[in-house]
């Protein structure tokens, strides 16, 4: 008698690096056994809030949307997203400095997204609205803010919409291709404050598969992740297709800093990070409540 397959619905964003981490699973280069996965590309915020409906077993989160989720949610030891002494960047049409944005508007890419949650840390911003509330603008009293999606916010930013952006993805090597000019990368600020990588994003998987399933799936995941290290040509042929005005050599550079050895395990060091950031997120009061953190081996 044939074993039912298990579906596992995946959720993950349509960039160069999750589209390389994911390419085995994407296109059958596993044996993965009894389970079938299915893949859905979305934005990370869209993301962030479908995992409080816990929608998807495999879904890419950001660290700061997973602060929400311990209930429903472990986090995998693999797929991580760290800037390391690199990350989101806020940018604008003239040269600024930080103190010039205090009480300005700056377009963000979601108040889910890590990227928020650093720049309050770095601006000493409080959002007064819960960052976990769906809302399109608010006021964090170090600034203003307003939540456009990730590939719009270098345009309103040189159309003069806004005082500044906040970019991640692939606008980190792009922004001065339309003349723009750097603020503070904020994966440099964390370094330097704490002399850690700047976790941003995570896969968490849902609880209620399971212990047997939740090891089984991100081993899964993390074999991906090293195929596609072990294949890079192949796999930076199938992430390229995502990297919206990227070249093939920015593409590579832009995997590379986001799929690497971090990648394939968190590490002590990226555990601590995880830790750090998000205590630092509490004490400040952002996040209502103290994160326990889980992480599946997949071992």
């Amino acid at each position: 008698m044939t074993q039912e397959l298990q579906q596992i619905y995946v959720g993950h964003s349509p960039d160069p690096d999750d589209a390389f981490m994911f390419h085995a699973l994407a296109n059958d280069k596993l044996d993965t056994g009894n389970y079938r996965f299915h893949h859905e590309l979305q934005d990370i915020e869209t993301l962030n809030r479908r995992a409080f409906n816990a929608e998807l077993e495999l879904t890419a989160v950001s660290l700061h949307g997973y602060a929400y989720l311990t209930e429903t949610y472990a986090l995998c030891a693999c797929g991580a997203s760290m800037g390391d002494n690199y990350g989101p960047m806020v940018i604008t049409r003239e040269p600024a400095g930080l103190d010039d944005l205090r009480g300005k508007t700056i377009a963000v890419p979601g108040t889910l997204t890590t990227a928020f949650l650093a720049l309050n840390l770095c601006m000493g911003g409080k959002p007064t609205t819960s960052p976990r509330e769906p809302h399109r603008e608010g006021d964090a009293g170090a600034f203003r803010y307003v939540v456009y999606p990730f590939d719009e916010i270098l345009n309103v930013v040189e159309r003069g919409e806004v005082d500044a952006g906040l970019i991640i993805h692939e606008g980190q090597l792009t922004y001065m291709n339309q003349g723009l000019n750097l603020v503070v990368d904020l994966g440099k600020w964390w370094m330097e404050k704490t002399g850690l990588p700047l976790p941003l994003g995570g896969n968490a998987i849902r609880k209620d598969l399971g212990p047997q399933a939740m090891q089984d799936v991100t081993r899964l995941l993390r074999e991906s992740i090293r195929y596609g290290l072990d294949h890079r040509h192949e796999a930076l042929a199938h992430a390229a297709r995502y990297g919206r005005d990227l070249n093939q050599q920015k593409a590579d550079e832009f995997v590379g800093m986001y799929v690497n050895d971090w990648t394939v395990d968190f590490g002590e060091r990226g555990r601590e990070a995880v830790a750090r950031l998000l205590s630092e997120a509490h004490q400040a009061g952002i996040i209502p409540e103290p994160v326990k953190l889980e992480f599946i081996s997949g071992e």
